[in-house]
């Protein structure tokens, strides 16, 4: 339809069409929610249009600790609860950090950290796959990931890199799940190693490789037109984004030592720090979704001296990403995530340790519109419980769907024909950005 056309045509779902179209082509956004929509003659006192383009996933594998993290609690029991933990200021008014998170806490004006956090499932890999799907684990479907549905619902950025990026160890999640396997993430195990076998054997040429192609393609024309199935186009159209990828000059975005030794440094020489900064050579390149992954969070002993540990590698990382991200102008339209599967227990164990504890626990949200410096939601003194505005998993996830702009209601349907959406019944918390 044209753009004449549409004007003159008195159809709200084409005035709807248009606004899309003209936001895509103009504002750099795709899909637009229903804030956007509303703003077409549906009732809405607060239209929205999200900056977020791009997300980065910090994941911490294993249950992060939310009292000697996000949510530390100074006044409670220091043998029972909170152990010989200190407590930092920020420069915002009433957020506590840990006095394991200096770096971050420098952040805190670009922080939203939700400290409601609610999951229904206490074991890591039930807990680990609702954190990145919304939903429950079937033994019948895998479901996709937020990933998977950003590239099925507003497509890839660079058409030469992948669109979705696991650093470090593999997920439990679904990745593309009963979507298309073109939207599998490309997984990195380490990040200092780049992508294995991308460059032409020893003694071929690009000649060499064509005339390969040439004959591979006679071959597989009959067989592709016989068995014309979603798996096996799906498996032609990965083929052909490693062959691009192979020949594309952003492949360099892989190569780590194209950085400076000091910046290397400053986000830490472990796979979390330099794979937060390989996501950030990948977002800058318009990679869509990068998760990166930092495991050692099941603290059920020595939790303090565990945690101690772990927080030194995230909050070097995380704050040296904040940092180089708004350095470069991207922190305004990539969103960086940092989330776990549940939290630990407030009340320490005999082994001086934490147990799991999906109660409540804290996730943070930056950039991308995120609206800094402010904390949703509270638990009590002793962080057993939630006092107000409990988030549930799949509200979290579909709180960084709205900010990406993409469509909660849009149904997306699996083999056996059963609609799904991207976070399930999730509800945005749409007061996070602003």
């Amino acid at each position: 339809m044209s753009l004449r056309s549409i004007l003159e045509s008195g159809d709200d779902l084409n005035r709807r069409d248009f606004v899309s179209y003209a936001a895509r082509a103009f504002l750099g956004v795709g899909l637009l929610p229903h804030g956007v929509a509303n703003a077409l003659g549906e009732p809405s006192s607060h239209p929205f249009i999200p900056q977020a383009r791009r997300v980065i996933y910090l994941y911490m594998a294993g249950g992060m600790t939310h009292l000697d993290t996000f949510d530390p609690k100074p006044q409670a029991d220091e043998n029972e609860i909170k152990g010989p933990l200190g407590v930092l200021p920020t420069k915002v008014d009433g957020m506590f950090l840990s006095e394991y998170l200096p770096g971050v806490a420098a952040h805190a004006d670009k922080l939203a950290i939700i400290r409601s956090m609610t999951s229904t499932q206490g074991a890591h890999e039930q807990g680990n796959y609702f954190m990145h799907s919304s939903y429950v684990m079937r033994g019948t479907i895998k479901h996709p990931e937020m990933g998977a549905w950003l590239l099925a619902m507003d497509g890839k950025g660079n058409p030469d890199l992948p669109g979705f990026v696991r650093i470090g160890n593999s997920s439990q999640g679904g990745g593309a799940g009963f979507l298309d396997s073109a939207y599998e993430p490309l997984v990195l195990g380490n990040p200092n190693n780049g992508i294995k076998n991308s460059k032409l054997p020893k003694g071929v040429t690009d000649e060499d490789l064509d005339a390969r192609l040439r004959m591979s393609s006679r071959f597989e024309t009959e067989f592709h037109q016989r068995y014309d199935y979603r798996r096996v186009r799906g498996y032609s159209t990965m083929y052909d984004d490693a062959l691009r990828l192979m020949r594309s000059r952003d492949l360099e975005a892989f190569d780590l030592s194209k950085e400076s030794a000091e910046l290397r440094d400053a986000y830490g020489r472990a796979s979390f720090g330099q794979g937060c900064l390989l996501a950030r050579r990948l977002v800058e390149r318009d990679v869509r979704f990068v998760e990166v992954t930092l495991g050692g969070w099941d603290t059920h002993a020595n939790n303090f001296d565990r945690v101690s540990s772990q927080t030194d590698t995230l909050d070097r990382a995380m704050a040296t990403l904040l940092s180089d991200l708004e350095r470069r102008g991207l922190l305004r339209d990539t969103m960086v995530v940092l989330s776990t599967e549940f939290g630990r227990t407030p009340r320490l164990n005999q082994n001086f340790g934490r147990d799991h504890y999906p109660k409540a626990f804290s996730c943070v949200l930056a950039g991308g519109g995120v609206k800094g410096g402010t904390i949703w939601g509270e638990t009590d003194a002793t962080g057993e419980n939630i006092l107000r505005d409990p988030v549930a998993v799949p509200d979290f996830n579909a709180t960084i769907a709205y900010g990406l702009g993409l469509p909660l209601d849009k149904q997306l349907y699996s083999s056996s024909g059963r609609p799904f959406t991207v976070a399930d019944k999730g509800q945005p918390v749409t007061q996070m950005f602003g």
